[in-house]
């Protein structure tokens, strides 16, 4: 191929290159011998001369030259015939008559017959080709032109004319000629031409529809081979015209028809498929469109004629035999002779547009011009078409849409016809009842809306709402007996564009019943079932396109004035996908469009990953601002048709009226929207109080240029006229005045007579169209001339002017669209949406996610409820499928855009589907344990139910499917999640505690409810007889047990357990730790609300024996105990565990669970021991997070606590002293809250007692008053320390272990103990001793704690000093050594503090009289001795010791105390008594020398003096109440200890003068000396130190 072709474009071809084996000349030979051998045979021909043999020609005439050699230039090349041709045209003629003579070739009366020219063509083709050594060198037309004259002959046959067409198809398939050849251009046209114009005679037999069919398939060839690339716009409008006069020729054979539709089907691809060709060699130029670049004079000359008798029409190509022409009959009778050039081809008469010029390639204006035949061939009303034609051009239709749908949207023309012919034809044979006619048009319709919706915005927003208004159903969803009718709840009864039918109408006096206008198909009507099943289909197939939903929510929903319809389209396929359905349509339509409904769920789904589109698109804030507003006018035209003003209000109220009081503000709304009722407007406007908001309202249109008729005609397609004659009267005068003053009418003097005359209007089209009228009777022109005489100003009006009106009304009625009848409803409504075409923007296509979610919001309702039904009646595993898909994937979406609502209705649906969600607790009083190869499953009622509803377990499968991952977006769903949690767990079918999410909880799992009895198969297997059965039947009637379960029970139960672990519950909890805190929130208050209510606190019907707080379970319990409630601790564990989990937490959430926690234990009887103690627990673990908190206070709590009964707070001991030690272990400010309770010592008293609780609460105690930041005040130092001794007198059990080796049988000696083993010490005595140790610790405080108490210093000792020393005094009486010992080393160390005494009081000397005495005084008792003999003996010599060591201590202090006198002589009294006590080997030995001790040091520090003169009255009080008690107990000490006041009180006395004896004076004079020695000697020394 050449260089000039190569720059041609690429085309697809319709057949494959075919390659040719033989020499195209040859080829082309053997054609022509071909062709004119079937001439020969034809009587016609039968004598033609031997040049047609031969390959020699007579010469033609001049006409019969060809054309390029007569006219025109063709591709440069200029042909004519000169004279040197012309001789030797001449010379062959003469041969050529010569060989006829030879050979004996002669007519009548022995004339030579010449050749006919359409043999001699082919003979002169014959000699030409003899030279040519490459066929593609050889010119074009030359070698078509035998072939070409025997197409279009008249006087061939049918048969001759096949070869000629056959011949011609070889050489474009095998390529004898291409692009390549020379003037191949002009030769496709003349083939273009010839092929169209073909003539042959027909006889209607089999062989002319073959010639027929060559034709087809030589058209085809040329167009979707190399031919098409040149050939010209009227030459493709010849060829379709040609194609589609054989589909359209009835007359034909089936068989040819559609034949001739599928080359029509061929072409029509190839010829729109240019269109892309044209916008990408077009695409370059600049701002000039395609179209404009086109001149109008070759856009009108491509026409095609559709009409199967037209002139390319298969009755012009079939030509009746000529009667000159005779053709030999079969009897061989003679034929009449014929002119020679009778049956030749005149190609002089062919078109001049076949004259060689050139040709520009076909392009927009023929395939404009195919587009609107094809169009116009779809019109319905059209009845020189039969329905057969039409589904034949709705098919070629589709093709073309499929092929350049999008193309013909971008070129005006094409997008103009598209919009108006084609869819006015196409809608309205939607309409028809003939189901070919249906099927294809509902296929084009998509076809076309799937391309080019873009430009078809209105008209789509039309065929989709009468789909919508066809398919939708009228009838409610009928109750299925299993299926809960709230879960279908949300499907649409009715499509929201259905208007409510118009009330009573006065603009005319009968108008269409409602019935009737059904039949019209304006709304719906009834459809026979397979049109609806179509109609399903059609809307599937626009479902289906990913971006189609979205678009009409953007271009529809969002817009005011527009429909709902993607509201509407999911209504109709959810309703319609309910069985039900299928009894009005086909049982294939519930599948249907239950696939479209999932398919639009599936787009978004797949779409929610991908980045949001925006460039172009609608901002998505203001489309939701047009929703709102869309809304609100909805709700406000529905009130205004109610009631106009308050209507009226309301919209002004939310901003839509801007001013209600201004006539302005309010008929631009009136006249701005569709959905104000007709008949409510004009009452309302024709009102007198309204008169402004009329004249606004008329101010409204533009009555300029327009005729009286047609400007009332324009008012009264707004309103309706209102029945009373002063409002009409009212609407007229105010119009008239409006209409003169803009349209100046000439015709028209003033407004009174332009009043009379829209008054005549009016009544004359009500008489024209008043069906009580008859036809004879009603208004001719003369009449309605005659009523108007004199009216216009005294004159008549004008008639043509009259004439004009009258015709216009008669022609067509002045009439509301809703009441338009069935010949006229259409066409109204296409002028008006062609009027609204002119403004309305283009359809935004919309290939983004930017919009699901407000789309899916808007839409979930009737979504979910269809997957509820359908899940529930289904019977097919590829239903369930796809319904469990759907639930999944609209979770999914629910979740990602936070629809909650959404996500909260298919928890809900599931939840009821699974049976598990019971608002009412389960019985778990029958509930089994079956044990069996080391593992147990517990066998209950609840179980066995669920384990044989499958679809049950496969709702509740698909449930925590939707759970798992999404919890984030829950939130009233929660609640039914929740009853399903509860019940799962309290029949034993998930996990008692809480370790997936948190182990902050120090307590062990849950305890559930004991079962009934406990079977272990393995040992029954073995039991087997009657009698045994008959045993363990007795046995279970006597015991009141259940019967055990049987294997089916069993089985169920298995399958239940499979199916709940199926369900990755602890999966779940542990996403649901890591959600935000809005979610949790929603959890956390469906916890707390399914507890019950505090003045009804839940009870579960279960077994009356109850588990203990610790992992043994309790055997009994009192018969009018509180019933232990399992669910109960479930709940509020999980509760605090939620709001435990961070510091937001504990804000958001930590006060609702307080406050169920503390409701719960407010009534603390009717709880069971254990959920009280597990919620005590609770509680106090939320105090210790929340302590910055103030929702919960520390006193509160504990103050609860203390309010339990005695019995009731031992038995939860351990959880509450746990919880209160998480406390006192927190923050110090809440340890030191608590400390400062009453409450809190109240408890830990209460508790101490508790074996399994004394070490925790000796453990807060210690906590307490140690530490970094003890918290021991003068509030609660005393408990603290009474808490401490109590504790150190609990350490009294150490003493039986201290004596147990004493304790051997009676004449026996103990058994030796074993050398290296060591008794464990007692716990309570180990805690006796650090008891004693804390106190001492406190004792060391005490200093600071009265500095800190601002308190008088006496009564600072009596609150800090008096409680610890009277405890130490106190434990060293305790029957336990260790801890006897240990109190006596700090009651030691206290009492020697140097902090202890001061001088500023006296208070410090109750250490006698309060704490040394009554200790002294315990020893004493036989009974405190008998608790230890051996070890009380040495702790009242220890006693006594302590005694005078404390005594010399604060000897110096005491010596200035009034009562030292007092205080010295009770301790002689009780050394007396020490003395005294029997057993008091180690005493007698220990107070004696106690006692010289004190007296030498008091000697010394002169506070004992002998008598002598010197001695105070005090000195001498003392001394005499020493000596007098120590001779009682002990003689002669003081003798020992002051021997020369012995001696001085032997002499005779000396009376004094104050009638006094004194002593000696050398008595007295030796005693300081000798109580100095005394004092200072050694061992007394040693002993008070």
């Amino acid at each position: 191929m050449d260089s000039s072709t190569s720059s041609l474009p690429r085309r697809t071809r319709h057949s494959r290159d075919l390659g040719v084996a033989i020499d195209p000349v040859a080829l082309v030979v053997t054609e022509c011998i071909t062709v004119t051998s079937a001439m020969r045979k034809h009587a016609r021909w039968a004598h033609s001369s031997i040049s047609s043999i031969l390959g020699s020609a007579a010469a033609p005439s001049p006409r019969l030259l060809p054309v390029d050699a007569r006219k025109g230039e063709v591709n440069g090349e200029k042909r004519q015939v000169n004279r040197r041709t012309a001789g030797a045209l001449d010379a062959e003629e003469s041969a050529d008559a010569a060989l006829t003579s030879r050979w004996g070739l002669r007519g009548k009366k022995g004339q030579s017959m010449q050749d006919n020219p359409l043999m001699s063509g082919f003979a002169k083709l014959r000699i030409e080709l003899k030279g040519c050594g490459d066929i593609k060198t050889f010119d074009t037309p030359t070698l078509l032109r035998p072939f070409l004259q025997i197409i279009r002959s008249s006087s061939t046959t049918a048969p001759i004319t096949s070869l000629a067409l056959i011949a011609i198809t070889k050489m474009l398939s095998y390529h004898v000629i291409d692009l390549s050849s020379p003037n191949f251009s002009y030769g496709m046209q003349l083939l273009a031409s010839t092929v169209t114009h073909c003539r042959f005679e027909g006889d209607n037999s089999p062989s002319d529809e073959v010639v027929f069919l060559r034709i087809l398939k030589l058209m085809e060839d040329m167009i979707c081979g190399s031919a098409g690339d040149v050939l010209g716009d009227q030459s493709v409008c010849e060829i379709v015209e040609c194609a589609l006069s054989i589909c359209c020729h009835l007359r034909m054979s089936e068989v040819l028809r559609r034949s001739a539709e599928i080359s029509m089907v061929t072409m029509c691809q190839t010829i729109f498929k240019r269109l892309k060709v044209l916008e990408l060699e077009f695409g370059s130029q600049g701002d000039t469109t395609l179209e404009q670049s086109i001149p109008q004079a070759d856009m009108d000359a491509a026409k095609i004629d559709s009409s199967p008798n037209g002139a390319h029409g298969p009755d012009s190509m079939t030509q009746a035999r000529h009667t000159s022409l005779e053709v030999p009959g079969v009897n061989g009778s003679a034929r009449n002779s014929v002119e020679v050039n009778g049956s030749q081809l005149d190609l002089s008469n062919r078109p001049e547009d076949e004259d060689e010029k050139d040709v520009k390639p076909y392009g927009l204006p023929s395939i404009a011009e195919l587009f609107r035949t094809l169009a116009n061939l779809l019109d319905p009303h059209d009845r020189a078409r039969t329905d057969t034609l039409r589904v034949m051009a709705l098919r070629i239709v589709n093709v073309a849409l499929e092929v350049a749908g999008p193309s013909i949207a971008n070129h005006p023309t094409l997008a103009n016809l598209a919009k108006d012919t084609m869819c006015r034809n196409l809608f309205q044979l939607v309409r028809s009842e003939n189901v070919a006619i249906l099927h294809e048009s509902l296929r084009v319709a998509g076809t076309l809306l799937a391309t080019c919706r873009n430009v078809l915005k209105l008209q789509q927003e039309l065929f989709l709402s009468y789909l919508v208004a066809c398919l939708h159903p009228r009838v409610p969803i009928p109750d299925e007996p299993n299926i809960d009718p709230s879960l279908y709840q949300g499907v649409p009864q009715a499509p929201a564009l259905v208007k409510a039918p118009p009330g009573t109408q006065s603009g005319r006096n009968t108008p269409v019943p409602v019935k009737d206008r059904q039949k019209l198909g304006m709304e719906g009507g009834q459809r026979k079932p397979d049109a609806r099943e179509a109609m399903v289909e059609s809307v599937g197939a626009l479902v289906r396109i990913p971006s189609f939903m979205t678009e009409l929510f953007v271009n529809y929903d969002c817009e005011i004035d527009r429909s709902d319809l993607c509201i509407d389209m999911v209504g109709l396929l959810a309703r319609n996908a309910f069985p039900d359905s299928a009894t009005w349509s086909t049982t294939n339509v519930p599948p249907l469009c239950l696939d479209s409904l999932l398919s639009y769920v599936q787009f978004i789904a797949e779409r929610l990953d991908d980045s949001p589109v925006t460039d172009g698109l609608p901002d998505i804030t203001t489309l939701r601002e047009q929703r709102r507003r869309k809304k609100i006018i909805i709700k406000g035209t529905t009130k205004f048709n109610e009631s106009p003003k308050a209507g009226i209000a309301y919209l002004a109220s939310q901003g839509i009226i801007e001013d209600p009081n201004d006539a302005q503000s309010v008929t631009k709304f009136l006249r701005g929207t569709t959905r104000i009722d007709k008949k409510m407007l004009g009452e309302f406007i024709s009102k007198r109080d309204n008169s402004a908001i009329l004249e606004a309202y008329l101010e409204q249109f533009e009555f300029a240029e327009m005729r009286v008729d047609e400007a009332l005609r324009s008012i009264l397609n707004t309103f309706r006229l209102p029945g009373e004659s002063q409002l009409i009267e009212r609407i007229v005068t105010i119009f008239a005045e409006k209409y003169f003053e803009a349209a100046k009418p000439e015709d028209i003097s003033d407004t009174d007579a332009l009043f009379v005359l829209i008054y005549a209007i009016i009544m004359l089209n009500t008489d024209q169209y008043n069906p009580n009228v008859k036809a004879g009777a009603r208004m001719k022109l003369t009449d309605f001339a005659k009523n108007l005489r004199g009216v216009n100003g005294g004159k008549d009006f004008n008639g043509d002017f009259l004439e004009e009106i009258y015709n216009a009304i008669k022609a067509k009625e002045i009439v509301l669209p809703e009441e338009h009848d069935n010949k006229h409803a259409f066409e109204h409504a296409w002028k008006e949406l062609l009027v609204k075409t002119q403004t309305a923007e283009d359809l935004v296509i919309c290939p983004t996610n930017l919009y699901d979610r407000d789309m899916f919001a808007a839409t979930w309702r009737p979504i979910i409820a269809t997957l509820n039904y359908v899940f529930v009646s289904a019977t097919e595993d590829a239903v369930y499928h796809r319904v469990i898909a759907g639930y999944s994937q609209c979770a999914q979406i629910a979740t990602r855009y936070g629809i909650h609502e959404c996500l909260d209705q298919i928890i809900w649906s599931l939840s009821s589907l699974s049976t598990l969600a019971t608002n009412s607790p389960t019985d778990t009083k029958l509930n089994t344990e079956v044990q069996a190869g080391g593992k147990s499953i517990m066998v209950s009622k609840f179980a066995v139910d669920f384990g044989r509803d499958q679809k049950a377990q496969l709702a509740t499968v698909v449930l925590f499917k939707v759970i798992n991952g999404n919890e984030a977006a829950i939130r009233d769903g929660w609640e039914h999640v929740v009853r399903i949690i509860i019940n799962l767990f309290v029949n034993s079918l998930i996990p008692t505690s809480f370790t997936s999410i948190s182990r902050d909880l120090d307590l062990p799992p849950i305890p559930l409810q004991s079962p009934a009895q406990v079977i272990e198969r393995n040992d029954r297997a073995g039991e087997v007889g009657l009698f045994s059965a008959f045993t363990s039947y007795v046995s279970s009637v006597m015991n009141d047990e259940p019967p055990e379960p049987n294997d089916q029970e069993i089985e169920a139960t298995l399958m239940t357990v499979d199916c709940i672990n199926d369900c990755r519950f602890e999966e779940i909890l542990g996403n649901v730790s890591e959600l935000p805190v809005e979610s949790l929130q929603s959890l956390s208050t469906a916890l707390l609300n399914s507890l019950p209510e505090s003045e009804s606190p839940r009870v579960m019907t279960v077994k009356t024996d109850l588990p203990a707080p610790s992992p043994t379970r309790a055997t009994k319990t009192v018969s009018d105990a509180p019933v232990y409630d399992p669910a109960l601790v479930y709940v509020l564990e999980l509760a605090t565990i939620l709001a435990l989990r961070d510091e937001d937490t504990i804000t958001r959430l930590g006060s609702d669970a307080a406050g169920a926690l503390q409701v719960a234990i407010r009534d603390a009887d009717s709880l069971h021991p254990v959920a009280l103690s597990r919620s005590v627990f609770y509680l106090l673990s939320l105090l210790r997070a929340s302590n910055d908190h103030g929702y919960i206070r520390a006193p509160v709590v504990l103050h609860a606590i203390s309010s339990f009964r005695p019995e009731l707070l031992k038995q939860c001991a351990q959880p509450i002293l746990k919880g209160i030690y998480g406390c006192v272990s927190g923050p110090a400010e809440l340890k030191k809250e608590m400390a400062t309770s009453p409450d809190f010592w109240a408890v830990l008293h209460a508790l101490r007692p508790q074996p399994e609780a004394a070490e925790l609460a000796f453990q807060i105690a210690e906590a307490v008053a140690t530490g970094a930041t003890p918290a021991i005040t003068a509030d609660n130092y005393e408990p603290a320390v009474a808490l401490l001794n109590a504790f150190a007198t609990a350490g009294s059990v150490g003493a039986r272990q201290e004596q147990a080796p004493l304790s051997g049988r009676r004449g026996q000696p103990p058994a030796p103990a074993q050398k290296d083993a060591k008794p464990a010490k007692n716990e309570a005595v180990l805690r006796g001793i650090r008891a004693i140790g804390i106190v001492t610790q406190l004792a060391s405080r005490v200093p600071e704690l009265i500095k800190q108490s601002h308190l008088e210093t006496q009564e600072a000792w009596n609150v800090y000093w008096s409680p610890i020393l009277r405890c130490q005094a106190m434990q060293c009486v305790n029957p336990c050594r260790e801890i006897r010992q240990q109190a006596f080393t700090a009651l030691q160390r206290c009492l020697q503090s140097p902090d202890l005494a001061s001088p500023d009081h006296k208070e410090w000397t109750k250490i006698f009289g309060e704490v040394l005495f009554p200790l002294i005084g315990q020893l004493l008792k036989p009974d405190v001795y008998q608790m230890d003999p051996r070890g009380m003996a040495e702790t009242r010599v220890q006693a006594s010791q302590l005694l005078c060591k404390i005594f010399l201590h604060y000897l110096v202090l005491l010596s200035e105390w009034d009562g030292v006198l007092d205080l010295w002589t009770k301790i002689l009294e009780i050394m007396e008594r020490l003395m005294n006590t029997p057993q008091n080997e180690m005493l007698a030995e220990a107070v004696p020398e106690s006692l010289k001790n004190i007296l030498l040091v008091m000697s010394n520090g002169g506070h004992i003096v002998p008598p002598s003169e010197a001695q105070n009255e005090q000195q001498k009080l003392l001394w005499v109440e020493t000596s007098t008690r120590l001779e009682r107990f002990l003689p002669g000490l003081m003798a020992e200890l002051f021997p020369e006041a012995e001696k001085q009180q032997t002499l005779p006395e000396r009376p004094t003068t104050n009638g006094h004896s004194e002593p000696e004076a050398g008595v007295i004079s030796d005693a300081p000396d000798a109580a100095a020695t005394t004092a200072h000697s050694p061992a007394p020394q040693s002993q008070a130190a």
